[in-house]
């Protein structure tokens, strides 16, 4: 690779040579490297001219250096750019003598012989006292050498070309393209220490599938300390853990169509995800990498709770309201959303059964550390209530507590307050 003076270290060693060549063919003429719209600025009134009139990207390498950093942002390999130099010659002389042709006859001869840069080429130029200014330039290093071949320019492009010097008048030219110069970031990659040994790895594929989720011991709702069942396809790999609520998980029984896994002490209630996650043993000693995951399921972890009522308020014909006490399993968090519901337990058959909601509002915890994000308690102020026996239910981000159903009774009697 290069530094920044690569192209100019190309065009001066292109201009070395070609100063060679046409010495020898066609004496006292000159190479110079200006616009072609004036003799100001380098353009030999006899000789040739070399203008550097396009850069384009190199197709082949441009796309070489991906990536050049890490996934922690840490830079891996230099980075690098890829170009190919798109020269215009043109050749200045008299023409009743033919010296523009003859010296592009020596110019043609000269780059169809030796169409590469060499190292020694390059060595003689940066040596060479008129391009001192290239002295810092490791061109001579690089790779890649540079290569020149004639570019095609119909009359149309040569036309439009020349269009940009409107008042300079056309002259015979040529076009060709040197690839590829390669010019590299300054910055110093990383190094990593060599690998000592290389291990190849065939498995077959798999893809395990989660399809459904519930609770081991058949319950309609899943609640915290129970075991979780995962049903499926392919969930069984050589090392097998469950991803519950973004905490992995040992199964404490794991086939191809059935893992069982008890749930996390650190859940909250509400929408949570399981996913199987496979590892594999790689290296030396062989040591677990991540292999295939599973799709992500849902499920819904539903809040045990107990209920206890102080502070009621009220008498005889008026309204009575009275503090909720909410205990939670697992606890709440502070920012959850939660609903305590509340149904009149046995109401008489001449009318339908109260019902009451309330929304918590942004809530402190109850807890002894009241700096705590979770809180096993939480107290609602339930009012403007008519006296009576309520089951209790309670709704947190989407999942609701669960009612006990009496089998003997045919119906739902807990857990309930009783408001007098």
């Amino acid at each position: 690779m290069s530094n920044y003076l690569a192209i100019a270290t190309v065009t001066a060693t292109l201009r070395r040579n070609l100063q060679a060549a046409i010495d020898v063919d066609v004496p006292g003429s000159t190479v110079g490297t200006g616009r072609p719209d004036g003799t100001d600025n380098g353009v030999p009134d006899y000789g040739v001219n070399l203008f550097l009139y396009q850069v384009t990207p190199n197709p082949g390498w441009r796309n070489a250096d991906l990536p050049t950093r890490d996934s922690d942002g840490s830079l891996d390999r230099r980075p690098q750019v890829a170009l190919d130099l798109h020269y215009l010659l043109s050749f200045h002389g008299d023409e009743s003598k033919l010296e523009p042709q003859r010296l592009l006859g020596s110019t043609a001869r000269t780059l169809q012989a030796h169409p590469a840069l060499t190292r020694e080429m390059i060595q003689d130029t940066l040596e060479d006292p008129l391009f001192n200014f290239l002295a810092g330039s490791d061109l001579a290093d690089s790779v890649e050498s540079v290569k020149f071949t004639p570019s095609f320019l119909s009359l149309e492009e040569l036309s439009k070309l020349w269009s940009v010097f409107p008042q300079t008048p056309y002259v015979l030219s040529v076009g060709y393209q040197g690839t590829v110069v390669l010019i590299e970031g300054q910055a110093e990659p990383r190094q990593v220490l060599p690998v000592r040994t290389r291990n190849v790895y065939a498995v077959p594929f798999r893809q395990p599938t989660i399809e459904r989720i519930m609770s081991q011991a058949g319950d309609e709702h899943i609640l915290a300390r129970q075991t979780l069942v995962l049903v499926g396809r392919q969930l069984r790999g050589e090392i097998t853990r469950v991803r519950v609520g973004g905490t992995e998980v040992e199964p404490e029984e794991a086939t191809d169509a059935r893992i069982s896994v008890p749930l996390p002490s650190d859940l909250r209630p509400g929408v949570q995800g399981a996913q199987v996650v496979q590892y594999a043993r790689m290296g030396a000693p062989p040591t677990p990498h991540t292999g295939v995951e599973s799709n992500v399921a849902a499920f819904v972890l539903s809040p045990k709770i107990t209920a206890s009522v102080s502070n009621p308020q009220g008498s005889g014909e008026e309204p009575r309201s009275a503090d909720i006490r909410i205990g939670f399993d697992p606890s709440v968090g502070k920012s959850q959303r939660i609903t305590l519901m509340l149904n009149e337990y046995s109401p008489p058959a001449d009318r339908p059964a109260r019902a009451y909601s309330f929304t918590v509002p942004p809530r402190k915890a109850t807890d002894p550390d009241e700096t705590s994000d979770v809180s096993s308690f939480v107290q609602v102020h339930a009012s403007s209530m008519e006296p009576g026996t309520y089951l209790v239910r309670v709704q947190v981000d989407g999942a609701r507590s669960p009612l006990r159903f009496n089998t003997d009774l045919g119906r739902y009697d807990l857990p309930q307050v009783t408001i007098q």
